[in-house]
Order: C-alpha cells, then sequence, then structure tokens
C-alpha cells in the first residue's frame, strides 16, 4: 500500500511527495476519529432514548407514534370560540361551566368599558418582563466595568464581581421564582426578583465582554490628560459599546416575556398562570386565544425592537451593499 501510495506521488518533488503523504495520514486519521465519535454518539443516543423509555413505565416508544393524537383532539367547538374567548365574549355553547365562563372574567374600568382577561393577564406578563428587564440592565451596566480587566486589572475588585454575576446566572428563573414563590407568596413580584437577579448575571457578563474588547486609545489619551477613571468610562468607553448594549438589552427583553410567561406558571402570575389551567382542564378555545396572544406580543415586541435599533444606530448601519458615497 505504501509503494502505491509513493507511486501516485511520482510526479512530485521530493518535499512535495513527503508533504502529501502526510496530509493522507492526517485525512485517514481525521475519518477514523469521525466515525468512532459517530459511533458513540449513536451507542449513546440508544443508551438515553432507552433511559427515557425505561424511566416512562416502558411506554416511550409504545406511545411514540401517538404524539400528535393530543393536537388533533384538541380543538375547539369552533373556529370563532378562539375569539370569543380572547376578548370575553359570549359563547353560544354556554352551559355554565368554567369552558365557556368568558364573560366572567372580564376586568371592568367603567360599567361598560372593560378590558379581555387574557389581554388583562398579557400585559401584567409584559409589565413583569420590562420591569426586570429595566432594573437588571441597569444594574448589569454598572457592574460590568469593574468586572472589564482593562479597566480595573484582575484584581480583587474584578474577581468578585465576575463571581458575583456567575452566581446570579447560575440557576434559572424559574428555579429562583420557586424559592422567592415560598417565602414571598405567589405573586409578580417574585417573579420580577428572580428575572431581575439572571438578567443583572447574564447581561453583565455579555456587557463586560463587550467593554473589554473596545478601543483602549480614547482612554489612553483621557488618562494622558489627566481624567479620572469615571471621566475615561464615561467619554472613551461609554459611547463604544453603548449600540451593542442597547442590542443586549432589548434581546434580553425579548427573552424575559417569555420567561415570566413561564415563571406565571408556577405561581408567578400573568398570562403563563391562566395558561397553565386552561390546558390542564382542557379548554381549548381558551389555550389558543393564548397562545395566538403570546405569538403576536412577540412578533410586536421583536418589530419593536429592530425599528428601535434603528434609531439608535442609525439606517447605514443597515444598509447592504451601500458603500459611502
Amino acid at each position: 500500500m505504501a509503494q502505491s501510495g509513493q507511486s501516485s506521488f511520482a510526479g512530485l518533488g521530493p518535499s512535495a511527495s513527503l508533504m502529501m503523504q502526510h496530509y493522507q495520514q492526517q485525512l485517514l486519521v481525521r475519518r477514523i476519529y469521525t466515525v468512532l465519535a459517530l459511533i458513540i454518539f449513536a451507542i449513546l443516543l440508544v443508551a438515553s432514548m432507552n433511559f427515557a423509555n425505561n424511566a416512562n413505565s416502558g411506554k416511550f416508544f409504545e406511545r411514540l407514534p401517538y404524539t400528535f393524537d393530543f393536537l388533533r383532539n384538541f380543538v375547539p367547538d369552533s373556529p370563532l370560540e378562539i375569539l370569543r374567548a380572547m376578548f370575553d365574549l359570549p359563547s353560544p355553547y354556554a352551559d355554565g361551566s368554567l369552558k365557556y365562563n368568558y364573560t366572567s372574567e372580564r376586568i371592568y374600568i367603567t360599567e361598560t368599558l372593560y378590558v379581555p382577561h387574557f389581554i388583562y393577564q398579557l400585559v401584567i406578563t409584559i409589565n413583569i418582563a420590562l420591569i426586570a428587564t429595566i432594573i437588571g440592565t441597569a444594574i448589569a451596566f454598572v457592574l460590568c466595568f469593574f468586572a472589564s480587566t482593562n479597566l480595573v486589572g484582575s484584581g480583587a475588585v474584578r474577581w468578585f464581581t465576575r463571581r458575583t454575576m456567575e452566581v446570579m446566572r447560575a440557576f434559572p428563573e424559574i428555579v429562583v421564582a420557586g424559592l422567592l414563590t415560598a417565602i414571598l407568596s405567589i405573586g409578580p413580584i417574585a417573579a420580577i426578583i428572580a428575572i431581575t437577579v439572571h438578567t443583572i448575571g447574564a447581561l453583565g457578563k455579555l456587557f463586560f465582554e463587550v467593554v473589554e474588547n473596545a478601543d483602549m486609545k480614547p482612554e489612553e489619551g483621557l488618562r494622558a490628560t489627566g481624567a479620572t477613571w469615571l471621566e475615561r468610562v464615561r467619554f472613551a468607553i461609554v459611547p463604544q459599546v453603548l449600540p451593542n448594549f442597547v442590542s443586549y438589552a432589548l434581546l434580553r427583553a425579548e427573552i424575559n416575556v417569555r420567561a415570566s410567561t413561564i415563571i406565571g406558571a408556577v405561581g408567578g402570575g400573568g398570562i403563563g398562570e391562566v395558561f397553565r389551567l386552561a390546558i390542564g382542564r382542557d379548554h381549548a378555545a381558551k389555550t389558543y386565544a393564548i397562545i395566538i396572544l403570546l405569538l403576536i406580543s412577540i412578533i410586536v415586541i421583536d418589530q419593536f425592537s429592530a425599528w428601535l435599533r434603528r434609531r439608535l444606530t442609525g439606517e447605514h448601519a443597515f444598509a447592504f451593499g451601500k458603500g459611502a458615497v
């Protein structure tokens, strides 16, 4: 085999032939490693599915063909029922049960003007996310400069700040919210605190990484003129990093809306709680109404975030293939 390999490089010089031989050897080794990795992956996949099957009382593979039976059977009496549930309109199927009690859940502002129950709960969820995002972003903005090596060095301040943010983002929001719910009782306050804590840890890491990648030449110039540390941060670093900070904060706001929905299911209030009750009671119209409202809210927030980024960074940042004239 070695002779056949050498004969294939007969037209090359000694150095080039040796280099091609090494290349083929490395290629063969890489292919062997790839095959071994795929085999190990297949073994782990089969083992994990077998574990899931055993943990599910041996019904995992048996019930797999019926995965979509729930969606096929979980349908409202009429498509219009989704709109009636969404806007608290009377239902022709009303029989006095909770399934069709849309009008009883209205939030009245005056004797005739009301806010639909699900929309009111969605506003609560969005408020939880926005308050947590604003507070978390403000605190992360302050802490990130003390966690940046290029601004404070690698001393105790940087170490303590980074460890604090690591602890804050170590636990998912739902875990912190569950703990706070046991202490503070059920309500939005526990959700706000849980999301705020995680937002500080997550955004703080993103922020100080942006700061560490900032150009330090403006900071050196201000230092040469005798500017204080705070002045150097304010006039040399913040203008560079602010667009990225805004982008990360807006992205975090979208994430926090989803997080507040999940936390609502464990007692944090908002639309997550009514969603859990609706799907648990087999109320199809209410469940689909909540899903549609959540989808619309996420789309609106995403579009608003894109618009705000354009306003802050300018249209030129989004222009494709347009050079300066």
